[in-house]
This record gives structure tokens, C-alpha cells and sequence, in this order.
């Protein structure tokens, strides 16, 4: 049983499974990266002013062996959330060292290696704004998805929960929402998932992190903030509601063309940006975030056109054109204005 880890960084042992596992396939492909950080992080929420409470990474080697695992709780300054998920009370987090405190060792585990995480862009959301906080850069340059792989390896699931991953490779949980238990499942899970992209020589669904540089925090009054508490807004980017477009729809974009004032873009899956900063830069330039995919959109970005999603599918059926976020960022360079007297 694994132990409970309640203030300091802890450092375990690797354990060696009973099974040997399968010999990787040969030839590895060149191309794949040379060691991975298999990451899991217990939050006090999900929005992007919640903090960590407690962090686990599993190095793997470049074939996806284990070379060591590492975990710590982080005393995240507020109220601990969901304790009823991620099982971590204020008092069990009160002498926890501070984020701060662990970053250096945490950065160190990461530096180098592609973070591997279930629905990545959360963990890596997570930490990218844990380090900003710090006055750091997360060492990040790619994070890899565990969703997306298995989506590409069309693994026969009835869902992509983690719980269902891991039954699907036989790796039995111990420990469902304790972050060192997490990233063990995943790092068992992952394996198999890396041998068999690398024996069909799949090119791994990797994308690029791009870190937040900038952080700067005030307390915010009368959202939560109270004894034993501090609620907190990022300073980076504003909290605003979204105004209407207020240009009508000139239409479905046309591939090979340019972007107009007024076409209605919806996104779906992982992004490397923010996908609520990529939303405000489509704002900015004049377009329509669309929540859902209709007649009407104009165009769905995706880095994932392949995936078995609602809009993807929806996307298909119309006839929607799809890009991805590099192609998207680049149009976004040059959005065309939108017809004069159009305007509302």
C-alpha cells in the first residue's frame, strides 16, 4: 500500500513489477523523443486561480521503462477544495512546503523529457502557472497526451477515463485521485500504448508548451477570500466577458484563403496555447467563438482531425473546414475586415 505522503517531498523507490514487461519493438524509432516524465497533479480546482496540492512524476527512459518516481504534497496557501476526491485536509497540508520550496526539484525531474500526463493540457496548465507564480519557466518543451495516443492506437474503449486505460492494460489501481498512484497507472499504462505507436512507427501526437513568462497576483475581495483563505486573480490575462461579434457571418472559410471579421470558429481538443488565450486572440481579430459546431460555423481547429469527437464529427458531416492551431495562428495574422456597412 502506498504511504501517505502529508508535508515533505518524498522520494520512493522505484518498484519492479513481478512481469517482465514486452522487449520494446525494433527497430525504435529515431524520431521519438529520449525519455519521458510521466505527471500527475491533485488541484483545488479546475479553474486557472487553483493551486497544487500534491505532485507525482515517474521518469521513464526513451522505451518507456521507469527509472525512479518522486511525489510531494504542496501547502497550495487556500482552502485544499474537492478533499473528498484528492483526500488532502488543511491540517494534513498546513506544514507542506510551498510551491516555491519544491520547484527547483520539481523542474529538475521534467528538464529534458516530454511530459506525459491524462488530459495533458490540464496538468500542464497547472504547473506552467505554479511556476509563473515562482517567478520561473516550467523546463517544458512538449507535453504528450495519454487521450490523444490512445485515440491514435484506436484502443477499443468505451471512454478515455483513466480507470478505463488502465483496465484495458490490466494495471490495477490502488489509489484513485492520490497523485503517486496516478502517475504509477499511467506510466504502466503508457508503456504498452509507446510499444505499440512504435511498432506501427506512429507518429506520437506531441505538442509544443509554450510557458507562461509572466505572473503577477492581487487578492480579489468578496470571491471566496476569508480565514484560511486567499482567493487570488492571474494578473496576465484580464477576467472579461466576451462581447458579441459584432460583425455578421460572411460565410465558411475557404481553404488556401484568409480569415474574415465575423466567421464563426469553434475549437476542439488539446491546444499548446491556452485555449481561452487562443479564444481571445480569435476575439481580438474580429471572429465569432463558436461553443458548438453548426451549419453556420466557418471553421473548427483541431490539432486532432482524426478524433472521435462531437465537433470533429459535426465538422465532417457539414463539410466544416479544419485546422489545425499552427495554420489557425498563422491566418490570425491576417484577418480580413469585414465588408464595409456590415457592421451591427
Amino acid at each position: 500500500m502506498l504511504e501517505d505522503h502529508q508535508a515533505a517531498v518524498a522520494h520512493v523507490p522505484a518498484q519492479q513489477s513481478d512481469d517482465r514487461p514486452p522487449r520494446p519493438p525494433e527497430p525504435w524509432p529515431p524520431e521519438y523523443p529520449g525519455g519521458y516524465a510521466v505527471v500527475d497533479v491533485e488541484t483545488t480546482g479546475l479553474a486557472r486561480e487553483d493551486r497544487i496540492v500534491s505532485a507525482a512524476v515517474y521518469r521513464l527512459t526513451a522505451t518507456g521503462e521507469v527509472e525512479d518516481h518522486w511525489y510531494t504534497t504542496v501547502n497550495p496557501r487556500r482552502d485544499p477544495g474537492p478533499t473528498w476526491i484528492h483526500g488532502l485536509t488543511a491540517a494534513m497540508l498546513a506544514d507542506a512546503p510551498l510551491f516555491p520550496e519544491i520547484a527547483a526539484e520539481f523542474g529538475e525531474r521534467l528538464a529534458g523529457r516530454v511530459l506525459v500526463a491524462h488530459n495533458a493540457v490540464f496538468d500542464w496548465s497547472m504547473i506552467a502557472r505554479e511556476f509563473a507564480r515562482a517567478s520561473l519557466t516550467a523546463p517544458v518543451e512538449q507535453r504528450l497526451c495519454t487521450i490523444a495516443l490512445s485515440k491514435a492506437l484506436a484502443l477499443p474503449l468505451p471512454n478515455f477515463k483513466l480507470e478505463t486505460l488502465a483496465a484495458h492494460f490490466g494495471v490495477t489501481q490502488r489509489r484513485a485521485h492520490h497523485a503517486l498512484d496516478d502517475a504509477r497507472v499511467l506510466a504502466e499504462a503508457f508503456r504498452p500504448s509507446l510499444h505499440r505507436a512504435a511498432a506501427r512507427e506512429l507518429r506520437l501526437p506531441l505538442l509544443v508548451c509554450r510557458p507562461i513568462t509572466e505572473w503577477t497576483e492581487s487578492p480579489v475581495a468578496g470571491e471566496g477570500a476569508g480565514p484560511g483563505r486567499t482567493a487570488w486573480r492571474p494578473g496576465w490575462r484580464p477576467a472579461r466577458r466576451r462581447p458579441p461579434c459584432p460583425h455578421p457571418n460572411p460565410g465558411r472559410y475557404q481553404p488556401g484563403g484568409r480569415l474574415t471579421q465575423g466567421m464563426r470558429v469553434a475549437f476542439s481538443g488539446d491546444t499548446s496555447v491556452e485555449r481561452e488565450l487562443l479564444e481571445d486572440q480569435a476575439v481580438d481579430a474580429g471572429l465569432h467563438v463558436a461553443t458548438s459546431v453548426s451549419r453556420l460555423t466557418s471553421l473548427l481547429v483541431s490539432n486532432d482531425p482524426e478524433a472521435a469527437t462531437a465537433k470533429v464529427a459535426r465538422a465532417r458531416a457539414y463539410g466544416t473546414p479544419i485546422l489545425d492551431e499552427a495554420a489557425f495562428t498563422q491566418l490570425l495574422r491576417d484577418v480580413a475586415p469585414a465588408a464595409p456597412g456590415t457592421g451591427r
